[in-house]
């Protein structure tokens, strides 16, 4: 149903608290806003970017965008409209909110000319019907650091010289955003962070509303030339055996790596830390290296894996171009999109080692594949399978060999990863 007896529509400055309220409520956390983070939200918040609902003077469905970079496959930045604090407040579920706040916002980033739109999926069936695939999956392991085989009196001496220090996090403000951007660009599916990510997850910001803070643990390491090349940031609990035996666990926040000597070094650090009986490693990309860099593998138990960034597809040509590809081939991909923001036939033309891309329009040309625009979404940064899809009856294949052609161009080495939440 579509109430259209509620309005939707930017919110004013003076509507911020009661929009943090109302998403509060959304994701079930006491709805209290203090003059604080009142104060510390409205710095970052842009109005023309934030969206509600309301039923009267009551704020009943938040939604926020803001700018984003993604990197592409091959290192190449895009700008994205990062979609985050979505809510629609129990008693107004089902009036067609969401779709409304949805088509507005995704029409205005086409507008801007972003490539792409994304966000993270707290439930699954919802973000399909607005053309956006679920194209990164995000893991976590939990180690048994008694288990690993590691040497725990040498596991912190880094491979080749080099070394692991602790640092604080007035250090990490200063190098980390340059590390970050450094990995970023390595590793397709990642996205930047501002200025307040890092002032947030270092506690320089803590009226957030995200609940009390608690001071980690920091760690860098130092390539043999003194070179940063990776910072962990993780936490430790405080759990005893029936025999007075330590039995913590560490548990990552973040672990930032540009070189694979970093990131081994700071896995084997975290795996050597006096008192700490497991680690668990936050959320990782689904081929990391944490399992099999251990003598014993099996001491890394996957404990969760699920969905994680979603992309939505704006501009089907600067997107296939903005990417490298496996080697040439050529495409012609007719792609479905009920709301008509990216709809069409296009000609994807991949020469040389896959670096020299052309896309243009192929109106009259047979299509090889055709495929909704949530399905391209999960193609694009290379991690789905378009044979997965085709048996799944998400794409069907117009020429005799087309899915194959599609899987040699598109699929990479790597999986995407993104590493943050927004």
């Amino acid at each position: 149903m579509n109430d259209t007896r509620i309005d939707v529509r930017p919110i004013t400055e003076d509507e911020i608290p009661a929009w943090i309220r109302a998403a509060k409520v959304g994701f079930l956390k006491a709805p209290v806003v203090t003059d604080e983070e009142v104060a510390e939200r409205r710095a970052h918040i842009d109005p023309a970017r934030t969206l509600a609902a309301f039923d009267g003077d009551r704020c009943v469905a938040t939604f926020r965008s803001y700018a984003q970079k993604l990197t592409a496959v091959g290192g190449r930045t895009v700008p994205a409209d990062g979609i985050t604090g979505v809510t629609v407040t129990a008693t107004h579920r089902r009036r067609g909110l969401l779709t409304r706040m949805m088509r507005r916002d995704l029409a205005a980033a086409r507008e801007r000319g972003d490539v792409v739109a994304t966000l993270i999926a707290a439930e699954y069936p919802i973000y399909g019907r607005y053309g956006f695939g679920p194209a990164t999956t995000a893991a976590e392991w939990t180690v048994d650091v008694l288990r690993t085989g590691l040497d725990r009196r040498r596991a912190a001496e880094p491979e080749g010289g080099g070394r692991v220090e602790l640092v604080d996090g007035d250090y990490v403000r200063k190098i980390g955003p340059e590390l970050h951007e450094r990995m970023r660009r390595l590793r397709h599916g990642a996205i930047d962070r501002d200025e307040r990510w890092w002032q947030v997850s270092t506690g320089a910001i803590q009226h957030n509303g995200t609940g009390t803070w608690t001071e980690p643990f920091y760690a860098v390491y130092r390539a043999p030339g003194g070179a940063v090349e990776g910072l962990v940031t993780y936490g430790a609990d405080d759990t005893w055996g029936d025999s007075k035996q330590p039995l913590n666990t560490a548990t990552v926040r973040w672990l930032d790596a540009v070189s694979p000597a970093a990131e081994r070094a700071l896995w084997r650090f975290l795996c050597s830390i006096d008192w700490v009986a497991r680690v668990r490693s936050g959320w990782r990309a689904p081929d990391d290296l944490l399992p099999m860099l251990l003598p014993d593998p099996r001491a890394a138990q996957l404990t969760t894996q699920a969905d994680w960034l979603w992309v939505r597809v704006l501009d089907v040509a600067r997107a296939l171009e903005a990417r490298s590809y496996a080697g040439p081939g050529v495409l012609v991909l007719d792609v479905v999109d009920p709301d008509g923001l990216a709809g069409g036939r296009y000609r994807l033309e991949v020469e040389g080692e896959g670096e020299r891309v052309r896309c243009t329009a192929a109106d009259g040309q047979d299509a090889d594949l055709t495929l909704g625009v949530g399905e391209l979404g999960s193609l694009w940064l290379g991690d789905e399978s378009v044979a997965r899809l085709m048996a799944l009856g998400r794409v069907r294949e117009e020429r005799a060999g087309a899915g194959r052609v599609a899987d040699a161009l598109l699929r990479t080495s790597r999986r995407p990863w993104c590493p943050d939440m927004f």
